[in-house]
């Protein structure tokens, strides 16, 4: 009953970013029980504690204020300890090629005093609502009206550290991740930044997961009602954020016209699921995809099945500036405001963004960039047009899409695979059939006759399950405008 107590208490916490009143967490053993008690202001210690937490007669804890809250220890608590073996690597934010300070110092952050854990290789088997607000502990993103002078500037004022910044054309503003050096709770940085005007917005920085659920032809051309001699995406451009791929894998030969790695500086491990993703919208061969012909420009922004949000900003920033058509984002993560205004800017300017609506079940909160407006959020159904068990549920469903047992290209060749970002990419690739057809069709027009030519599967009209229905291409290819 304590421990549960204690990791309710550590949520409630987490939820909030700060909360009052605050309690110290540490993991040193050194401790003794009077000195953690005195460090929590327990009922029973509290008369033998001096008024900085620490116990009397000089049996306080050096760089462990009283009644400081370290919030990485307290995510480290909201988790179960990781398998035995080497932790993979925490992904590292770039602009793609180097990050700037704005004075020259490159050098690793300064270390926390008091011994913090960093969360590092989380299970991605979590309850959903359990990771549904996970982000770096000891970083922030925030959009500056200024020069790299005044990132300085802001960054010397509030005793932060600039670990990157670059220009966001989605944002359309200065992009700076900072770094927290003294341990203060993200939710108190925010809120201390939020009084300086020269800032903008400042957002966690969120992490976001891969939504890949385990696991004949394919057959989703059936499904979908899309000819698979007549399927074709020829020269649309196709944007995809995901994992490295395998661009030697037959089925993406002449597929990729570029590659970005906005993680440049971790190793790629894993090239799977965004071979799979990239395959299902334009692969060539036994295993075509929906799209053949297409143009991917493929952004490289995961690893470990996790992103960071400053990476994936780096990502569609790229894709932006290759003037592709349509964006596929077979990711989910919590609501982030710098990704919703990226995800506005980029419909705006007349691009089609499809994102998985996620696999983490009927009671997860929403997935994001999906319940973002303007967004198509995929759910995934079987052979038999039935709902994916995992699927998150919820009105911002738009429509449905083949996503369970599919055949598709991975970084062995091929696998069969399920999951609400493969049901994304078969909607991009249909997606990427209807531009073929009409090149000048807004993102507008193609999502009208997307919603109105579903096949609807579950009650009438929108529901929250298959979201409009089961995407039907022919059909939406018919639509009048």
């Amino acid at each position: 009953m304590v421990a549960k107590a204690v990791i309710l208490r550590a949520v409630i916490l987490a939820a909030t970013l700060v909360a009052a009143p605050s309690f110290a967490q540490t993991n040193d053993p050194s401790l003794t029980q009077k000195q953690v008690d005195c460090l929590n202001r327990t009922t029973a210690a509290g008369s033998d504690c001096d008024k900085d937490g620490g116990a009397k007669n000089g049996g306080g804890t050096p760089g462990i204020p009283g009644g400081a809250v370290f919030l990485p220890a307290l995510i480290v608590d909201l988790f179960p300890n990781p398998p035995a073996g080497p932790a993979p690597q925490t992904p590292a934010p770039s602009n793609g090629s180097s990050s700037s300070n704005g004075s020259g110092n490159t050098g690793p952050a300064p270390a926390l005093s008091g011994p913090v854990t960093v969360p590092q290789g989380l299970n991605l088997a979590e309850p959903p609502r359990a990771i549904a607000g996970e982000f770096v502990p000891d970083e922030v993103l925030v959009t500056v009206a200024g020069d790299a002078g005044v990132v300085q500037q802001i960054a010397n004022s509030f005793g932060l550290q600039v670990r990157s910044q670059r220009q966001s054309r989605l944002l359309g503003s200065t992009l700076v991740r900072f770094g927290i050096t003294d341990g203060r709770p993200v939710g108190v940085v925010l809120a201390q930044l939020a009084a300086d005007g020269r800032t903008q917005r400042r957002e966690p920085n969120h992490i976001y997961t891969l939504q890949q659920a385990a696991g004949i032809v394919n057959y989703a051309f059936d499904r979908i009602a899309l000819d698979a001699s007549q399927a074709s995406g020829e020269n649309v451009r196709v944007a995809v954020i995901d994992t490295g791929i395998d661009d030697t894998n037959p089925a993406l030969a002449g597929v990729i016209a570029e590659q970005y790695d906005a993680m440049p500086n971790v190793p790629i491990e894993k090239r799977d699921h965004g071979t799979s993703v990239d395959g299902l919208i334009a692969g060539v061969g036994p295993l075509e995809g929906m799209a053949p012909g297409a143009k991917i420009y493929h952004a490289r922004a995961f690893e470990g099945g996790k992103s960071t949000m400053d990476v994936i900003l780096s990502a569609l920033d790229w894709a932006a500036e290759q003037n592709v058509r349509i964006i596929n984002m077979s990711f989910v993560g919590p609501k982030n405001d710098l990704l919703g205004t990226a995800c506005r800017n980029a419909r705006a300017q007349g691009m089609v963004l499809v994102a998985a609506a996620g696999n983490n079940g009927p009671k997860a909160p929403y997935g994001y960039p999906a319940a973002f407006d303007g967004v198509i959020a995929v759910t995934a159904t079987d052979a038999r047009d039935g709902l994916m068990p995992q699927a998150n549920r919820g009105a911002y469903v738009f429509i449905s899409a083949p996503g369970v047992e599919m055949v598709a290209p991975s970084g062995a060749g091929s696998d069969v695979v399920t999951g609400t970002s493969f049901a994304a990419a078969v909607v991009s690739g249909a997606i990427a059939n209807l531009i073929h057809a009409a090149p000048d069709r807004s993102a507008d027009e193609i999502e009208k006759a997307l919603a109105e030519t579903a096949k609807d599967l579950g009650p009438k009209g929108r529901d929250n399950d298959f979201g409009y229905g089961l995407i039907d291409t022919k059909a939406a290819e018919a639509a009048k405008e």
